[in-house]
């Protein structure tokens, strides 16, 4: 058995690790963007659902805010912060501190019946959460420019076929596709822990 100390600590490294991994999946995505000019596909949520199954709902929070911070400093939001700063700042972070934050609370919640389950349930709300957000900041924040942008178009079709569309679905299917890889990573962790 390890003591309490030793278990945060090795809470703490993994949170370290992970924050490594989400800024570095985060800066990866930005630099191949011009490869893929179609496609903004978030790969840090992956990182974002393992740290709140593994460490807890902050921890999950907390990976969110770095995701969302690296997205600010590497101008990936320009386009946005352009427009209205402030407006910008928070959608960002709140949709990515408040994915990890739901994903790790789901993941509590339902684990207790079944890992799969809680692992499942905390891979598609993740990136449900975070793009739920994004729709409702562009409709609070950005409804001028995004009518600008639709060109006459339905906005609301213009989000969603436009701006996330297929970026979500291949999103949804990564998380939903490493779920048994993310509770095989939970359960050796527990496993560990026990030995």
């Amino acid at each position: 058995m390890m003591n309490n100390k030793t278990v945060n600590t090795q809470k703490l490294v993994l949170l370290a690790i992970l924050t490594a991994i989400v800024i570095a999946l985060q800066i990866a995505a930005i630099v191949t963007r011009p490869l893929f000019p179609m496609f903004s596909i978030t790969l840090v949520l992956v990182p974002i659902i393992i740290g709140a199954a593994l460490i807890g709902l902050y921890a999950g929070a907390w990976l969110g805010l770095v995701f969302g911070f690296v997205v600010l400093i590497s101008g990936d939001a320009g386009l946005f912060l352009a427009v209205n700063p402030a407006g910008t700042v928070v959608i960002v972070l709140l949709k990515g501190a408040l994915a990890g934050f739901v994903a790790g609370l789901l993941y509590r919640l339902l684990a207790e019946r079944s890992k799969m389950l809680g692992a499942i349930a905390a891979a598609v709300a993740c990136p449900i959460i975070n793009t739920g957000i994004f729709i409702i900041g562009c409709y609070v924040f950005f409804l001028p420019l995004i009518t600008e942008w639709a060109g006459g178009t339905n906005v609301t079709t213009f989000i969603f076929l436009g701006m996330i569309g297929a970026n979500f679905l291949i999103e949804l299917a990564v998380n939903i596709i490493l779920s048994p890889t993310i509770v095989r990573l939970i359960q050796f962790n527990q496993d560990r822990k026990t030995s």
